[in-house]
């Protein structure tokens, strides 16, 4: 049965570029506090105290079906949904940092990759893979195009580096519920899937792994890891279908850095 997909409208999608740009705005404010000896701990906090004190928002993980704290912090083998805690940021680490928050009802949800030191030869290219995977699905956005356009122009890029897919978890829809009936898979082929139409929104968030794309979960509930203990990465971006192609609705305030820029 095909999910039932919430088209947004111009007033909406307004809505969500200001939800949106206030999620990447935490990631541009966290990333000079990411270095070692830091605690995942002390990230949270930052981050929870920036939501609420200087953005007006509402960090909306916490209590989302239990979990404790603002941010998602995945470090190393971690593939997502890392709890932040006491643990102590190491040089050559590195850390996907998940944000998502409410404003006047609407959610902003984004996350990225960063650098703690300096990080080894491999992790930088899988990071950077990862990067210009996400970045290869943004661009397969299109009125008319399919979700498993998306997901084969993700797929292609890790595979090509010889990377995994992890296919246990998925981008989602995304406006006034934090996660709509949408899944957006990070593999697939060209043509199938869901038909892209002008007004969707959803986030495209692959996570690849440099070994085997095997998960599992941890005794809390939430902390997932690569099966063989290999390093996992992830990038996320909300989308919005235009009638052209796509927007991203969650920008970095910093800029693009080295990588290379989002557009149509």
């Amino acid at each position: 049965m095909m999910p039932k997909v919430e088209i947004k409208s111009a007033a909406d999608i307004a809505m969500l570029r200001i939800s949106g740009g206030l999620a990447a705005d935490v990631l541009r404010m966290i990333g000079e506090h990411v270095k070692p000896g830091v605690t995942t701990n002390q990230l949270d906090k930052l981050c929870h105290d920036y939501i609420v004190d200087v953005l007006h928002a509402v960090p909306i993980n916490i209590g989302y079906h239990g979990f404790p704290k603002t941010i998602c912090t995945s470090v190393n083998h971690v593939i997502c949904h890392g709890i932040p805690s006491d643990k102590v940021l190491k040089d050559g680490d590195i850390i996907n940092i998940d944000v998502a928050l409410t404003k006047d009802g609407w959610h902003g949800d984004t996350s990225r990759m960063y650098y703690v030191g300096q990080p080894s030869i491999l992790a930088k290219r899988l990071v950077e893979t990862t990067y210009e995977a996400m970045r290869a699905g943004i661009l397969a956005v299109k009125p008319g195009g399919t979700l498993g356009d998306v997901g084969y122009a993700i797929q292609s890029v890790a595979h090509r580096e010889g990377f995994s897919i992890v296919r246990e978890y998925c981008g989602h829809g995304i406006g006034r519920i934090y996660h709509e009936d949408l899944q957006v898979l990070h593999y697939g082929q060209p043509g199938a899937g869901v038909k892209l139409q002008p007004g969707m929104v959803f986030t495209i968030e692959p996570m690849i792994n440099a070994g085997k794309r095997h998960s599992k979960e941890l005794a809390d509930g939430w902390t997932v890891v690569t099966k063989d203990h290999s390093l996992s990465a992830q990038w996320e971006h909300m989308v919005a279908v235009t009638e052209t192609g796509f927007e991203v609705l969650t920008p970095w305030p910093d800029g693009y850095g080295v990588y290379s820029p989002i557009s149509a």
